[in-house]
This record gives C-alpha cells, sequence and structure tokens, in this order.
C-alpha cells in the first residue's frame, strides 16, 4: 500500500471528524442550557398562580415558553463559543459562573410554583440576576461576543425578577 495514499485517508477522516466533534459540543452546550427548562417544566403555574393578584404590566403567559425557549438555546450557543476560547484560566472562571446561573435559573420555578414561596424564589432570582451579570463579564473577557449576546437574557431576567417582586409585594 502507499504511504502517501494511507496519510491522506488518515487526514480525511480526522478533518470529518472535527465537524462532528464541535457539532456534538454544541448540542451538548444547548442541552445542559436548556436543562432548567426540563426543570421548569415539572412545576407548571397551578390554580394558585391563576388567583393571585400580578401587576397590569404581567406578560401573557403564552410568551414564557417560546422566550425562554429561545433564550436557553442561545446560552448554550453562547456557552460553546466560550469554550472554544483558548484562555484555559479565564474559561474556568466563566464556566463557573455559567454553571450557578444555570443552577439558580433551575432552582427557581421549583420555588416559586413548586413550593409557593415567593419570597424565597425572589432572593434566588435576585442571586440569578447577579450571576448572570458576572457571567456576561466572564464571557465578555473570553470572547466578547459571547458575553455582550448574554444581554437579552439579563433583560428577560430582569422583567422576571420585577415580576416576581411585584407578585411578592401584592400577595404576601
Amino acid at each position: 500500500m502507499n504511504h502517501s495514499v494511507m496519510t491522506s485517508n488518515v487526514n480525511l477522516n480526522s478533518t470529518r471528524n472535527v465537524p462532528r466533534a464541535a457539532i456534538a459540543t454544541l448540542l451538548a452546550f444547548i442541552a445542559i442550557a436548556l436543562v432548567p427548562a426540563f426543570i421548569g417544566n415539572a412545576f407548571p403555574p397551578d390554580a394558585w398562580f391563576v388567583e393571585w393578584a400580578k401587576p397590569s404590566w404581567n406578560p401573557p403567559s403564552w410568551i414564557f415558553g417560546p422566550v425562554w425557549t429561545v433564550l436557553y438555546t442561545l446560552i448554550g450557543y453562547l456557552g460553546y463559543l466560550a469554550c472554544r476560547s483558548t484562555l484555559s484560566i479565564q474559561r474556568y472562571g466563566a464556566f463557573s459562573v455559567y454553571a450557578i446561573q444555570l443552577a439558580l435559573n433551575g432552582l427557581w420555578t421549583p420555588l416559586f410554583f413548586g413550593y409557593h414561596g415567593l419570597g424565597l424564589a425572589l432572593i434566588t432570582i435576585v442571586a440569578f440576576w447577579v450571576a448572570i451579570r458576572l457571567n456576561i463579564v466572564a464571557f465578555y473577557r473570553i470572547k466578547p461576543a459571547s458575553g455582550l449576546l448574554l444581554i437579552p437574557y439579563l433583560l428577560w431576567a430582569s422583567c422576571a425578577t420585577l415580576l416576581n417582586a411585584a407578585i411578592w409585594n401584592l400577595d404576601r
């Protein structure tokens, strides 16, 4: 067998594996970012939530699912972008914050809708908001686009924080 043909085949196979690995990594990040959504699905709003007072600016309930789905997908993609950075020391800190904000995101729904703990949920969502803010800074340092593209997530979380605070205030 010709050695150059063998080398050529190895290079072709390794080239094909790089995009597959990148796609697998991207899909893994999106799946990880969707974990809070799966947790949230286990705690849908029930009768108590319908009865409680809400501010006049409360968004319609149908908007939450699509917005969070887009945001979780974006969060996964941005995690993937930051992961591909070559700055390994900064990546460690950035992904620690990334994991914390996802964990707080996943904790909020069971506290609010499952436990009906409006005060505990409010404390959690404020910590969540701070973690997103820190995540923006950390991702910006290693990949500016991944930090800036977390801003819509922060804005939506800001609305959710204000809504939690308003409901807590109206119904305590």
